[in-house]
């Protein structure tokens, strides 16, 4: 059961990246999937989660982030991604994504302690 974590890189403000979220061993559909962020100098923080587990989507948006990020799943690539459009320097740190089978934290799935499987990390950089 692993998690990875891809797309990441340097962008200039304004510009846009796609991080991916791969699943292997698991099905990432039957689970809640989130993106945190760990700014310099700052703990990790939750960006995005969305849970479509049993049926029905729901998702969360840092105020942050509204109106310019978009998770979505892709469960014939067995992925999360995480469109990060408008981006702005204060985007820019180390993203992590996490799953997990049942969130019951709210808003939904902001709580980093809950999930069980994590990717390694991919920088994202972005200069003014």
């Amino acid at each position: 059961v692993q998690l990875q974590a891809s797309g990441g890189g340097s962008v200039q403000s304004g510009e846009s990246l796609r991080l991916s979220c791969t699943a292997s061993g698991f099905t990432l559909g039957d689970y809640a999937v989130a993106w945190f962020r760990r700014a310099p100098g700052k703990e990790r923080e939750a960006i995005s989660c969305i849970d479509d587990s049993d049926g029905y989507s729901q998702y969360f948006y840092a105020d942050s982030v509204k109106g310019r990020f978009t998770l979505s799943g892709d469960n014939a690539k067995n992925t999360g991604d995480l469109q990060m459009n408008s981006l702005k320097p204060e985007d820019a740190g180390v993203y992590y994504c996490a799953a997990e089978r049942t969130i019951m934290s709210a808003p939904l799935g902001t709580s980093l302690y809950e999930y069980d499987y994590w990717g390694q990390g991919t920088q994202v950089t972005v200069s003014s």
